[in-house]
């Protein structure tokens, strides 16, 4: 294996050209265009749909595996606490600031020079690189849309801010709009129906009801009540009241049977804006997270989503940095993330048989 102080000082150089441009959701056109232009510049070949770049190893064989390494370009957008440029990269005591430094621009930068380490290798398996788009978002245009140009995919790394532990299993999201019916009336008088009390009956269900079914790793399905409208004036009893639901799956259910578990117990009607979002899980005796293991990693269980929830293959999370700065304000990684990152993704991959 090489000197990878160069390559880490490569992901660090690229890590600050990236947080230069703009690049939120549905707007990655130019930090696209930038990370192509980085691939030419290292003599990589890729291939491009959308905004979303994908590397495949030479000689790619079809007899072997292959492992997918993966992480997003996009970012939220700054909020407004920012007290520096969130698109300035500042260096300061060993941290790196800026818009995405943290989710997911380490993850993404740290994973290209392993790819271009180990396509120098002879390994067991052949590697794919993907920096995909509209993670932050869950939109449509992002890896959903690539998957399907990939090779067939054996196992994938997905290089979200973990502090480099493997998250073995990650909640799935599930919106649900729900709409309670009633029947107009004067408030004055004792007519028409509350759709409003309707509704507060099924949402005091969605307070206290449990499904049985959890693991140590994600716990319980967590339904949380978090926008409610209702009522065009004080005088009239509202005929309708609408509330949203975000519902949190973990690996025991599909979000088509928590829907369906759902529908059984509330009044109201309920629809769901997709089933997409799934829960995932890999065993703790898969190759990968054995030699994690033996390296000292500590498997969990991440409530978080990422584009895990749409890889139908074995995958975790594990990436430099920490899950606690994503989306904050003055954003930062650490260089020595960074630097210790590359290294142990190396340790965990080069000579790996699944």
């Amino acid at each position: 294996m090489p000197d990878v102080a160069k390559y880490i000082s490569d992901a660090i150089d690229m890590l600050k050209g990236m947080i230069s441009i703009p690049s939120v959701s549905r707007d990655e056109q130019a930090v696209a265009d930038y990370f192509c232009h980085q691939l030419e510049g290292m003599g990589i070949g890729y291939r491009r749909h959308g905004n979303n770049i994908w590397c495949v190893t030479d000689h790619f064989d079809v007899q072997k595996s292959t492992i997918l390494l993966n992480a997003h370009l996009d970012t939220v957008k700054p909020v407004p606490a920012w007290t520096k440029d969130p698109f300035t990269p500042e260096e300061v005591n060993g941290r790196i600031y800026g818009l995405g430094s943290n989710d997911c621009g380490g993850g993404v930068v740290s994973l290209l020079q392993v790819f271009r380490i180990l396509s120098k290798e002879e390994e067991s398996y052949n590697l794919v690189y993907l920096a995909s788009c509209e993670e932050e978002v869950s939109g449509k245009n992002g890896i959903e849309s690539v998957l399907p140009l990939l090779p067939k995919i054996t196992f994938a790394i997905v290089g979200e801010p973990t502090s480099m532990q493997p998250a073995i299993a990650e909640k799935g999201l599930m919106v649900l709009d729900l709409t309670a019916h009633g029947k107009a009336g004067h408030a004055a008088r004792n007519e028409g129906e509350n759709a409003i009390y309707k509704a507060m009956e099924d949402i005091q269900w969605f307070k206290t009801h449990t499904f049985p079914k959890q693991t140590d790793l994600l716990g319980p399905v967590k339904t949380t009540v978090t926008i409610i409208q209702a009522g065009t004036q004080h005088n009239v009893v509202p005929d309708t009241c609408q509330f949203t639901v975000d519902v949190r799956s973990n690996e025991c259910y599909t979000n088509e049977e928590i829907f369906d578990e759902i529908v059984k117990n509330v009044k109201s009607e309920v629809k769901a804006r997709s089933f997409r979002l799934s829960s995932s899980s890999i065993p703790e005796d898969h190759p990968f997270v054995l030699r994690a293991k033996a390296m000292g990693r500590v498997p969990f269980g991440s409530p978080t989503l990422s584009d895990q929830a749409l890889m139908r293959f074995p995958s975790l999370k594990m990436g430099p940095g920490e899950s606690s700065r994503s989306h904050t304000a003055d954003e930062f990684i650490k260089t020595k993330e960074i630097e210790e990152a590359i290294p142990l993704y190396l340790q965990l991959l080069h000579g790996l048989i699944i």
